[in-house]
């Protein structure tokens, strides 16, 4: 079973959590990566109407408000001819060309059939429209039947941070709302939580990590970090041994002196927040050899605000590969990472963990992803999505 080092509001978080009778989700930002799928989007938006889009502006503002306060935000931030209606209108078909490629987070679906599996009630509640809702689920096998209940802020009287969208969510599971748990990313969503009585869950993107760490009863990183015995709860029951098999996650970079810089097209990760801890698989460098190897992924909150990827070939040392294009395809996760592993993982715990790949990878569970040809060139969402082995899942 891997350490998970959650940020605990609570001294008692450790102990497990009783009477939590049923699981409230966020959608976007917790269990789906709409954000990525949807990059550009509003940029090329404003570019039609010969609007620029303000970058600063759009990191600080409007994550998990509802979407007629969105809308009408825009068009006052942004002097656009048309009434927030008409701005939805135009939008919003752009919008849903893309939520077909919105991949689902690490550890969301995993989560999702352990609860069904274990006859826990789920229900889905998001600021999201109704109908957006269904539409973004709708790519996803299972997902709809899966909960319970599912809510849109069109439905009750107020969205977000307001606490109706979780006080109806537990009343028609027919669930105290002092027995729920909600899973959320957004500060907006925790608070909302929170006013409606319930215990929180956080996993946050980087920049909601700070406010939700103060109001939140735990923060995570990552979904795979979650434990539900800490909420009384069923216990995961899919680790092979020190090592748990995760959907693909595919990237490339240039690697140097231990490191992977990511290739980008505008400056941003191409990995969700939520892809943090110790992981495992295969890398392919530019003259074609392939490598198995362990690969620590996570920020360096006190500098640089790109990822801080680590890479470690499992049989052998990485002196042969310096300054190489490589292509990533990770199936393995060992752990979270600590705070100290971000700058550099210790030569007893790297050993460990390469133990623990080289193991693993031996294991049809894991080896199986190893026929798979990594995707070449570009690793957009559109591949990924389209890609056989992405759709087992």
């Amino acid at each position: 079973m891997s350490c998970c080092e959650c940020e605990c509001n609570n001294a008692d978080a450790e102990n497990p959590k009783p009477n939590i009778l049923a699981v409230i989700f966020d959608l976007d930002g917790t269990l789906l990566d709409t954000e990525r799928a949807t990059r550009g989007v509003f940029e090329e938006f404003l570019a039609r109407n010969g609007k620029v889009l303000d970058k600063a502006r759009e990191e600080k503002k409007r994550l998990g408000m509802t979407l007629k306060d969105s809308a009408a935000s825009v068009v006052k931030d942004y002097h656009l001819p048309f009434t927030p209606d008409e701005f939805v209108q135009q939008i919003i078909p752009m919008y849903q060309e893309k939520w077909k490629y919105a991949k689902a987070l690490p550890g969301a679906n995993r989560v999702i059939k352990h609860f069904h599996d274990h006859g826990v009630p789920m229900a889905l509640a998001s600021n999201s429209l109704r109908e957006y809702i269904e539409a973004k689920i709708s790519h996803h096998r299972g997902w709809k039947e899966l909960f319970s209940v599912i809510l849109g802020s069109d439905q009750v009287k107020a969205g977000k941070p307001a606490p109706d969208l979780f006080e109806e969510a537990a009343k028609q599971m027919g669930v105290d709302a002092v027995h729920c748990l909600v899973i959320e990313d957004s500060v907006v969503g925790v608070k909302a939580a929170k006013a409606a009585g319930m215990e929180v869950v956080a996993v946050p993107s980087r920049g909601e990590a700070a406010g939700c760490s103060s109001l939140a009863d735990t923060v995570l990183h990552s979904l795979l970090e979650f434990q539900p015995e800490h909420w009384g709860l069923p216990q995961f029951e899919d680790w092979v041994d020190k090592a748990l098999p995760i959907e693909p996650i595919y990237f490339s970079g240039l690697y140097a002196n231990g490191f992977v810089s990511e290739v980008t097209e505008d400056g941003r990760s191409a990995l969700p927040d939520q892809v943090w801890g110790v992981f495992f698989g295969w890398a392919v460098a530019d003259m074609q050899k392939t490598y198995r190897v362990v690969v620590a992924i996570g920020f360096d909150r006190n500098s640089s605000p790109n990822k801080n990827i680590q890479m470690h070939i499992v049989d052998g040392n990485n002196c042969c590969i310096s300054n190489q294009q490589m292509k990533l395809l990770l199936v393995g996760y060992i752990r979270e990472s600590n705070t100290k592993e971000i700058s550099s993982m210790d030569a007893e715990a790297l050993e460990e963990c390469k133990l623990i790949a080289s193991a693993s990878l031996d294991l049809p569970i894991f080896s199986r992803h190893g026929c798979v040809p990594l995707v070449p060139q570009s690793f957009s969402v559109e591949d990924m999505t389209s890609s056989d082995e992405i759709e087992r899942y």
